[in-house]
């Protein structure tokens, strides 16, 4: 087991230790599930890979479409 420090903003802690308190664990034992669980739920992400959009139509942007203008795609959105 290695020993380590951590510093944690003063909600944090006082968060971590009235959980330890109501579930009559260590300050440590909560740490280290909230960080497997952390894990756990980001390797999960990266595991699930790129999502498939289903599309209609024949493809592409309409004509004067700018996708890197908002401005512009809120007012077609809209019909204006």
């Amino acid at each position: 087991m290695m020993r380590t420090t951590i510093r944690l903003n003063d909600e944090l802690f006082r968060r971590v230790r009235e959980s330890a308190v109501g579930t009559n664990r260590t300050f440590t034992a909560v740490i280290e599930d909230s960080l497997r669980l952390a894990l756990q739920s980001k390797s999960a992400v990266l595991r699930r890979g790129k999502t498939k959009i289903p599309t209609s139509g024949s493809g592409g942007l309409l004509p004067g479409v700018d996708l890197d203008d908002f401005s512009s795609l809120v007012d077609i959105m809209e019909g204006r």
